[in-house]
C-alpha cells in the first residue's frame, strides 16, 4: 500500500484566489480553524511578513470551507503555515506559529531577495 504524498503545488483555484492571485514572490499561506488561539498570532506573523516584503502574498484558509484541501495537505494540527514560490510549488512548511525571523528568511529563501522594510 502506496501513500500519497501531500500536493507539492497550490494554484489560485485551490485556493479560492483569482487566476493572478499569487504572490509574485511567494505566498504565504496560513491553515486555520475558527476557534485556534494560535492562529490568530500566526495571521499577524504572516501579515506582517507580506506587508513588508515585495511582492509576497498572505491566504487564509480556514479548514471548515476546505476540508480535502487540508486533507490532501496533511494538516493535523492548526495553524500550518506553508510558503510557496511564484509557481504555487509548496517550498517551506511549520506547523505552529511561525517566528517572524523564521517566516522572513523562508520568504527570502524561496522567493529570493527582494525589498522588505520594517
Amino acid at each position: 500500500m502506496s501513500v500519497e504524498e501531500p500536493p507539492s503545488r497550490l494554484g489560485p483555484r485551490e485556493l479560492g484566489l483569482p487566476p493572478s492571485g499569487l504572490g509574485a514572490r511567494a505566498t504565504v499561506v496560513q491553515v486555520s480553524s475558527a476557534f485556534c488561539a494560535p492562529c490568530r498570532a500566526a495571521r499577524t506573523v504572516a501579515a506582517r511578513v507580506a506587508a513588508t516584503a515585495e511582492g509576497v502574498r498572505h491566504v487564509e484558509v480556514d479548514v471548515a470551507g476546505h476540508e480535502t484541501l487540508a486533507a490532501d495537505l496533511r494538516v493535523v494540527s492548526t495553524p500550518t503555515v506553508l510558503v510557496l514560490d511564484a509557481d504555487g510549488v509548496v517550498r517551506e512548511r511549520l506547523e505552529g506559529v511561525p517566528r517572524l525571523a523564521w517566516l522572513r528568511d523562508a520568504v527570502h529563501r524561496v522567493g529570493g531577495s527582494g525589498p522588505t522594510s520594517g
